[in-house]
């Protein structure tokens, strides 16, 4: 069994981590042969693709040798819970993508969601990438940014138009992209939820729903306990 080897991200402006890990689980061969075997659905109305869930001990195995590193890394008061946990598969082309899906996204609001993206396919089928916003220069949105980073995205929206119907990929009008982490099998990313990211997706992507041949990563977001806890 080859080693994890991690390293640690400080991207943009506010310098956020993001935690690298390579060689993240002993055999990612195994999750790929239970992705396989699963029922994938469509799931919300945001995420341009299909889910599966994740076996709670599948889930169990992966996260707690790095709960410590999570908990230290993003100042968290105490170990996350998880939310949920998904094999994910992109499979929406471009010119069916709706607007929301056409720029970066958060997953949440709040600095203690925490998200683990675990690639599952090969490397030239993208990683993910990361955003600022122009107008605002918010790099993440918690609720105390929120209005206003609407306020201002809608104003941009009707100064430039809304984007083609694409991935986003590189600087636009609105966002300059702030960091591109490569994929890679068995690599995971860990970053705070409510950074502005979107999948880093090649031109040539197969948009097919099959797991073997599909971008096939596992999406597991985590909650640490509220700052105030306790207190």
């Amino acid at each position: 069994m080859t080693a994890p080897v991690v390293r640690i991200e400080r991207i943009g402006h506010e310098q956020q981590p993001v935690i690298v890990i390579d060689n993240f689980v002993p055999d990612p061969d195994a999750l790929r042969r239970r992705a396989e075997a699963q029922d994938f659905r469509p799931m919300g109305p945001h995420y341009p693709g299909l889910r599966a869930e994740v076996a709670p001990a599948d889930v169990a195995a992966f996260l707690l040798p790095v709960l410590d590193l999570v908990v230290d890394t993003f100042d968290l008061v105490g170990p996350p819970g998880v939310i949920s946990a998904g094999y994910s598969i992109v499979t929406t082309p471009p010119a069916a993508l709706t607007p929301i899906q056409r720029i970066p996204h958060i997953d949440g609001l709040e600095a203690e969601r925490i998200a683990l993206l675990h690639f599952l396919g090969g490397a030239k089928q993208g990683g993910t990438a990361f955003w600022r916003h122009r107008s605002t220069g918010f790099e993440t949105i918690d609720a105390a940014r929120h209005g206003a980073y609407d306020a201002a995205l809608r104003r941009d929206v009707a100064q430039h138009g809304l984007p083609a119907a694409d991935y986003i990929s590189g600087d636009t009008p609105l966002y300059q992209c702030i960091a591109r982490l490569a994929a890679a099998p068995n690599r995971a990313l860990i970053y705070r939820s409510h950074a502005l990211h979107c999948a880093d997706l090649p031109r040539d992507l197969d948009f097919t729903p099959d797991p073997r041949r599909a971008r096939l990563t596992v999406n597991t977001f985590l909650m640490g306990p509220p700052r105030n806890s306790g207190q």
